[in-house]
């Protein structure tokens, strides 16, 4: 049975969060919503975050982390997880637990 085929943009919900080994922000997400973007597109990407209470953020993707091992889109559709290297915009909230990330723009 194949996959079920998502459209629209993707949502991601940030499941941890921790800071880069020598600048930005680590960020371990799972694909929630929408179609599954290839990497290629994400990379350089800049997203909208939401907090669970409503406080808005946005960041851009630098690099995917090796953390997990070495991210491919087959592995990103099978599992539908990935580690992002972000960077926020200057005076942006920081990016926690079960934020939402909405993108790419």
């Amino acid at each position: 049975m194949s996959p079920e085929k998502r459209t629209g943009t993707p949502v991601f919900r940030v499941i941890d969060a921790m800071g880069g080994p020598h600048s930005g922000h680590i960020l371990r997400v799972r694909l929630t919503g929408g179609r599954t973007p290839a990497l290629r597109e994400m990379k350089g990407s800049s997203f909208q975050a939401r907090s669970p209470d409503g406080a808005e953020s946005s960041l851009k993707v630098v690099a995917f982390s090796m953390i997990g091992g070495k991210p491919s889109d087959a592995r990103f559709t099978r599992t539908g997880r990935l580690d992002l290297l972000v960077e926020l915009d200057p005076g942006s909230t920081p990016v926690g637990l079960q934020w939402t990330l909405t993108g790419p723009e």
